[in-house]
Parts: C-alpha cells; structure tokens; sequence
C-alpha cells in the first residue's frame, strides 16, 4: 500500500462503507476494509484494482472474531477507525417484534460497535479519529414521526454508549456519530435524494473538517450539528 494516513472501515462490502473506502482512498488514504462473509464483494474488486485499498474479514458481532482481527492489526497503528456495520430491521411497532429480532439489532448496531472500539482502542495514533455511522433517525430530539422504532433505538443506544466512551477516551481523540443523509440504501430506498457517492463525499469531508479536533460531535453528511 502507498503512503498516507491509514484508515480501518468494519463494514465495507457494500452500499456506504464500499463507498466510504473508494473515496477515502481518492483522497490519499492508505484503506483496509473488513467483509463479513466468505463470499467475493465489491470491496474484493476494489482492493484488486486499488493499491491504496486492503482487505480483511470480520463478523463485529461475534468477540472471537473481533479478537483475532486485532491480533492481525496489532503491528500497525489506524489515524482513522470508522465502524459502519450495521442491519436496518423491518419497520414495525415495537409491540410486533418479537425478542429475539430486537436483540438482533441492538447487538449489531449498537453493542458490536462498541465491542470493536474498545478492542481496537490502542491501535488508534493518537490524535486519531474513532467514528461511528449513527443515523439522524437515532436523534430523540429530532423524531417527530416515529417508523423504524427498533431502528431507531439502535442508533439511540449507539450514540449513548459513544457518549460514554468519550468520557474514557484519550483527550486528544476525535470522536464522531455520523449521520450519511437520505441515501438510496435499503434503508433509504429508491426514492432517497442523494447516492451512495454524493452521501460519502460529503461525510469524508466531514471526517477530514475535524481531524485533530478533540471531542465527541454527532455531524452529518454536510457537516452539520445534528441534535441528540
């Protein structure tokens, strides 16, 4: 890989964490994305035809699988971890959703995230940036219309547990909840108003806006403060 400031995305197969390593790497980052599964991705193709992007493997939920990746990374040092794995759910009352799915997706996006982190913590350099992408749909504040409430909480719990991370955290770390906009994902869906390449070009310039800058922010795709 080519020199630069080294950045790790967990969660990169597809849709806005595929997008996050391609523009990153446009702008001069050395990239590892992580997949989850065995099966070839976009991400296998882009590492293939981009020095500045590598790859790894690692289910986030799983602590055994997180460990064996630090193992892997323990000899580098990371300016930048983002974790972008997550699930989206059905969108359905809470009342509807049996246990088991509720669990389903406040692991993923909101305990695994953090399991990541505090694993990962040490290989961070400091004055590093350590994101998460949340969702503006995690915002108490902003829910006027209620939908996707597992959802939701997810993301709610997510910023929370960021939130008390900071206080853990190095002083001079960078900390931030991301928010990608309305992105033509499967959450999003077709009608969404901005791509997966509109969305990422923005958040990255978000990323690089506050490198160096100490503190937990929740900021969106413009760089916007987005209200708890």
């Amino acid at each position: 890989m080519s020199d630069g400031p080294r950045a790790l995305v967990l969660g990169a197969s597809r849709a806005l964490g595929l997008g996050l390593v391609r523009e990153l790497a446009a702008h001069g980052w050395q990239v590892t994305g992580t997949v989850r599964g065995e099966e070839r991705t976009p991400l296998h193709d882009l590492a293939d035809a981009d020095d500045r992007v590598a790859l790894d493997r690692v289910d986030t939920t799983v602590p055994q699988e997180l460990a064996a990746l630090r193992d892997r990374l323990a000899d580098r040092t990371w300016d930048l971890l983002l974790v972008n794995a997550g699930v989206t759910g059905a969108d359905e009352p809470v009342g509807a959703v049996d246990a088991a799915e509720f669990a389903r997706v406040l692991v993923t996006n909101a305990w695994a995230p953090l399991q990541a982190i505090e694993l990962l913590d040490d290989l961070v350099a400091p004055g590093g940036t350590v994101a998460v992408m949340s969702s503006r749909q995690g915002s108490i504040g902003l829910n006027t219309r209620g939908g996707h409430e597992v959802y939701r909480a997810s993301k709610s719990a997510l910023n929370q547990l960021m939130r008390s991370y900071a206080t853990r955290a190095r002083p001079d770390r960078t900390l931030l909840c991301l928010h990608p906009g309305w992105v033509r994902t499967e959450l999003g869906g077709a009608g969404a108003p901005l791509t997966v390449e509109q969305s990422v070009a923005g958040l990255v310039r978000t990323l690089e806006a506050h490198r160096g800058e100490p503190g937990l922010q929740f900021r969106d795709h413009e760089d916007a403060v987005v209200p708890w």
